[in-house]
């Protein structure tokens, strides 16, 4: 071993640096066109469906889920209640079940029959569902303003407020004269704060929102402390529902709001109206769906047009002798039976 050269390796062999393979990148560009091959040949697959084989996976999804075997793409097969006649409509699995070319098409007319059959049944028990809930609403309202009216004649105040049930609720109709406010002017008068007062105890606890409606008449007077009657409703409304909140009534449920002389209680013809049209109304609103509210009118029957508060001592005298007539017109028919 000389003194200058460099030790060799065990056997003989000198150590070679190890060979770097510069094409890796080949691998993964093969695999990443192997798997867009694969992908694109599934979306082939997926958009063109065999009618053929989709009918008998169907039919053997049908039969899995335990219901009973259905032909499809035109084949013939027993229906529940059909028999042995039953036309089966063909299924194309490419129709788009939302562009309007499904529905009663395809349909014998004994089919389309029992869909409008169906169809008419089912309107019928919405119907009949929004017809009940009208009335239970109509006689829960009509409780209320037997309530209202117990307190305002306790107060020797009735006649100074008129009640009607329409498709927004229970309206109180409190006629504005110079009891409640002064002429042009939106300031609460005694005469007034009594009246509120003995309303607002029966409308506190109740879940309804409270609208507070302001009218004007239809005279043409100069409004002298506001530039018109739209304000000047909206203030008296507000001021309205600023004293209800002070009684009691929950702020978040409260709104007023000002219609001038748009919105006339009776016809600007009869003399009355003088004093009728300027009014405030605070309407019990109902929690009942538009189309259920749509049929209180009908539901409150006499009560939907403006009327004096009934008290629940008449309530129950009107009631007593409704049944008292029932009683009697069964026992006649049964004589006459």
């Amino acid at each position: 071993m000389s003194s200058g050269g460099k030790p060799k390796k065990k056997g003989g062999h000198e150590e070679h640096e190890e060979h770097v393979n510069h094409e890796r990148w080949l691998v993964s560009y093969a695999d990443m066109l192997t798997l867009l091959f694969v992908l694109f040949v599934v979306l082939f697959s997926m958009s063109s469906v065999d009618q053929k084989k989709f009918a008998e996976l169907a039919a053997g999804l049908s039969e899995g889920f335990g219901a009973a075997s259905a032909a499809f793409s035109g084949n013939v097969s027993n229906l529940d209640g059909a028999g042995q006649a039953s036309t089966v409509v063909p299924i194309d699995p490419g129709v788009n079940p939302g562009g309007g070319d499904g529905g009663t098409a395809g349909m014998t007319k004994e089919q389309k029959e029992a869909v409008e059959k169906a169809v008419k049944a089912a309107e019928r028990a919405e119907s009949s569902k929004n017809a009940q809930a009208a009335v239970k609403e109509a006689e829960s309202l009509k409780k209320l303003e037997n309530k209202i009216a117990d307190a305002l004649k306790k107060a020797k105040l009735l006649n100074q407020v008129k009640f009607t049930i329409d498709q927004r609720g229970l309206v109180v109709t409190v006629v504005t004269n110079e009891v409640v406010f002064a002429g042009n002017r939106a300031d609460l008068q005694p005469g007034g704060k009594k009246i509120l007062d003995a309303i607002a105890p029966a409308l506190a606890k109740l879940p309804n929102n409270i609208e507070v409606d302001g009218h004007t008449n239809q005279l043409k007077a100069t409004t002298t402390f506001y530039p018109s009657g739209w304000e000047l409703s909206a203030a008296r409304a507000s001021a309205t529902v600023r004293y209800l909140i002070a009684d009691g009534l929950p702020k978040k449920k409260m709104s007023a709001v000002g219609f001038s002389d748009t919105k006339p209680l009776i016809p600007a013809s009869d003399p009355r109206s003088v004093t009728m049209n300027r009014r405030v109304d605070v309407i019990v609103l109902t929690t009942l769906t538009a189309d259920q509210a749509s049929l209180l009118p009908t539901a409150a029957g006499d009560d939907s047009e403006l009327h004096t508060g009934q008290t629940s001592a008449e309530a129950a005298a009107a009631a007593k002798a409704s049944a008292g007539t029932t009683e009697t017109t069964t026992e006649s028919t049964t004589t006459h039976d």
